[in-house]
């Protein structure tokens, strides 16, 4: 049998628990919305999203540059016997270019962060060290007039060179994110949910409770001087109280200092 709702019935209070459980979840939801908010916590985001994007374009820097080494060094054994020492001295050259090209990429890591600008041989020092790793990286195929060979071997030269101008760009730019980020979430930030907001009020109120008709009194007698004339706006004026209210505190304070309480 279905439930019969008697007509005219008031809806059931809801439960205890239930309102309880809802209060404490929105009080959460409004702390937790104020760490969010949080200059440092926002900016420490922007953060973590830069680290993540200097690992992956360190990544894939030096996969690009080990696919390189091969090429690089068959370009400067030549017709060297295998094991012999030129063959064997063949395998420092790309070290040697990519260890200058990787030391440059992260000194620009440090500078980019602080906004630091740097010479025009840094530059320089990075083009030339990425060109020469293309050049000896597509030597031979240029040499063979093979197509797809030129293609397969510019393709992880290019890669790094493009990663390496843009992952400055990158650091760059996402350094002015987290000053943006700070200073935005700054000025957006709400109050402390801990901390109540200052009162500009002028009204004399007790803490935490109602404030009474001899707060109120006191508050006029305290304001009151022989060249006031007490009159109900007045007493609103500098109590803050109801415009019923007044007429009674005004009527009180004249007959106490004796003027017109009209």
């Amino acid at each position: 049998m279905g439930r019969v709702v008697a007509f005219g019935r008031p809806p059931a209070a809801p439960d205890e628990n239930t309102a309880a459980k809802l209060a404490r979840e929105a009080a959460e939801a409004a702390e937790l919305r104020a760490h969010q908010a949080r200059p440092d916590v926002v900016a420490l985001r922007v953060e973590r999203v830069r680290a993540q994007v200097d690992r992956l374009c360190w990544a894939g820097i030096v996969l690009g540059l080990g696919f390189t080494m091969t090429n690089v060094q068959h370009f400067a054994a030549g017709d060297a016997a295998v094991w012999s020492l030129p063959w064997l001295a063949a395998w420092l050259l790309d070290p040697t270019v990519s260890l200058v090209l990787l030391a440059i990429l992260r000194a620009e890591q440090v500078t980019a962060r602080y906004r630091v600008r740097t010479g025009p041989w840094v530059r320089r020092a990075k083009w030339f060290t990425l060109a020469a790793t293309y050049v000896m990286n597509t030597w031979a195929s240029y040499a063979a007039g093979s197509l797809s060979g030129i293609v397969l071997h510019s393709v992880p030269p290019l890669v790094v060179f493009v990663a390496a101008e843009a992952v400055t760009d990158l650091r760059d730019k996402l350094t002015e994110a987290v000053s943006a980020a700070f200073t935005e979430a700054d000025q957006r930030a709400p109050a402390s949910v801990h901390e109540p907001r200052p009162r500009t009020s002028t009204r004399s109120r007790r803490a935490g409770g109602r404030t009474s008709f001899g707060d109120y009194l006191s508050t006029a007698r305290a304001a009151w001087t022989p060249e006031t004339t007490v009159t109900p706006a007045w007493v609103r004026e500098v109590t803050g109280c109801s415009r019923g209210l007044s007429s009674r505190l005004a009527a009180v304070l004249a007959r106490e200092v004796g003027g017109s309480g009209s």
